[in-house]
């Protein structure tokens, strides 16, 4: 086993989910300040829809064409560029901004950071592998420092301030940050190990294969199919809380009696105990889906999001504040208990050659269409309780995410059967 490895990975993971905290939990405020509270739903979305094509045809081309963690970088160039371009854009108009160039700006970037999570997830099990590895004891501790890069971001433009004595996390600075990361990745990624593609270019192929679509072959199978449709729908759940937690928790500074709490203050440092929970709940995978299984590991994630939504709605920043912290604590378990271990499970159940496109189609379930269709119902729910309300009324938002949680945790508990060995392959 090469030792320097894990270092190398870790380092990888570091920077690329702080390029994603930099922004995530507090572009809504940002948003907010400048008029486009209304179309907060629409930013994350678009996430969400580029994600229904984009990491699946990065998978295509890493599987066929150019080498993953190469893919990985120019992927993080093309996606930092524009990011960049966003902050700087949001500089020179000020209050003035136009959402066309400012939401065309963001698009272009998202469009080519969403594979990347995809990407990283088969970059570091490619070289775990290589090493000769376990992934599935070895990732969870290489990829909780994407947490940590995370949380490191998240704090950052938390605390920081500009010339104006603005709050990194409340201004167009937080996507210059994460633009200024996203360059640093692309130069990264170009010393990582090779993964080469997995496809000969002299094999002979069908045409589904040429294309990628041969991964829609583990829909054939009828627990893979159940399982991607579950990831569906509860990646509608992903992004509510990253779009909305910001504004919600923010706006008790203009109420008397929780203006002046230091998490009405603070909101993406309160905010940041999420990513803090995420660190151990990445820690406790390799152990809970030996004991629980992957049914079971999903069946508490979800009723974690149930929890974390619900604790949303009853808390504040003042003598509920304790549960607004567990929520955050709960988050951890909700998060990566189905996304971890929903990547872990897709690449167990997946042959070598389509782990790449494999893991793209999990991105299309859960942050493509699941995403897209949350938080654009989401900011529907939200704009009907708060922002076009004669009294806001944030409680009831969080409690309609509630009780959809629930309803998804009971239909899966009935309909998905996990295999006795999910190490058998699929496909």
């Amino acid at each position: 086993m090469n030792k320097s490895i894990k270092p190398r990975l870790i380092a990888m993971n570091l920077i690329q989910w702080a390029v994603w905290g930099a922004y995530l939990t507090s572009m809504g405020s940002y948003l907010a300040s400048v008029g486009l509270a209304t179309r907060i739903g629409i930013f994350y979305a678009m996430q969400g829809i580029v994600s229904i094509f984009m990491p699946t045809l990065m998978g295509i081309v890493a599987d066929k064409f150019i080498p993953a963690q190469k893919l990985l970088g120019i992927c993080h160039g093309l996606a930092g560029a524009a990011m960049l371009g966003a902050g700087f854009y949001g500089m020179t108009a000020g209050t003035e901004v136009s959402f066309g160039i400012l939401f065309g700006l963001y698009a272009l970037s998202v469009a080519f950071y969403m594979p990347t999570i995809a990407l990283s997830n088969s970059v570091a099990f490619k070289i775990l592998e290589q090493n000769g590895y376990d992934t599935v004891k070895d990732f969870p501790p290489v990829r909780v420092f994407g947490t940590v890069g995370f949380i490191l971001a998240m704090l950052f433009v938390n605390f920081v301030t500009n010339g104006n004595g603005v709050q990194y996390q409340h201004s167009y600075n937080q996507f210059i940050v994460s633009g200024v990361l996203g360059l640093t990745m692309l130069l990264y990624c170009f010393t990582l190990p090779n993964c080469p593609c997995s496809t000969g270019a002299g094999e002979k192929q069908t045409m589904a294969e040429r294309f990628g679509l041969d991964a829609f072959k583990l829909f054939k199978d009828r627990q893979m199919a159940i399982f991607f449709i579950f990831s569906m729908l509860l990646g509608v759940a992903l992004q509510i809380t990253n779009g909305f937690a910001n504004p919600y928790i923010s706006h008790f500074k203009e109420v008397p009696e929780f203006a002046n709490s230091w998490g009405a203050q603070n909101a993406n440092a309160l905010i940041s105990i999420s990513q803090i929970s995420e660190t151990l709940g990445i820690l406790l995978i390799p152990v809970a889906m030996r004991i629980f299984g992957i049914k079971r590991v999903m069946l508490i994630a979800m009723f974690a999001w149930v929890l974390r939504f619900g604790l949303f709605g009853a808390g504040n920043p003042g003598s509920g504040v304790w549960m607004l912290i567990l929520s955050m604590i709960v988050y951890g378990v909700a998060f990566d208990f189905f996304n971890i271990s929903g990547a872990l499970y897709t690449n167990m159940r997946t042959s070598e050659k389509l782990q790449n496109s494999a893991q793209g189609l999990f991105m299309l379930m859960t942050n493509g269409i699941g995403a897209t269709i949350g938080t654009l119902s989401a900011q529907a729910v939200v704009n009907h309780f708060v922002y076009n309300a004669a009294e806001p009324n944030w409680s009831a938002a969080w409690y309609v995410f509630a009780a959809y949680a629930l309803v998804v945790a009971f239909l899966f508990m009935i309909l998905f059967k996990a295999p006795k060995d999910i190490t058998q392959k699929v496909a």
